[in-house]
């Protein structure tokens, strides 16, 4: 697949992109060595081989989801500055 101008305006456009017309140039070539890049992984045989699935030998084990402890709220509240039981009071940031 060949990228010309008509295909990186539009991709410019999608993008809502403002390029020079350097930086067209540039994203022309950049895109043209990552098709290539695919082209040449298009090369390899990968028949027989199995889709990898975890990149270690082997995968982590699952461990058990345990609760852990919380701080008790009047400890949590204690430095509060501004406070109402059992909330931390802070300024209004949205208006309605």
């Amino acid at each position: 697949m060949e990228i010309g101008r008509d295909l990186i305006l539009k991709l410019e456009t999608l993008a809502q992109l403002e390029l020079t017309e350097e930086e067209r140039r540039q994203m022309q070539g950049d895109l043209q060595q990552i098709l290539q890049m695919v082209d040449k992984l298009q090369e390899i045989n990968t028949e027989g081989l199995e889709p990898l699935v975890y990149l270690g030998a082997d995968h982590s084990p699952l461990r058990t989801d345990d609760k852990p402890s919380s701080l008790p709220a009047a400890e949590a509240l204690h430095n509060a500055r501004f406070k109402e039981d059992p909330y931390f009071l802070v300024p209004k940031v949205i208006e309605k």
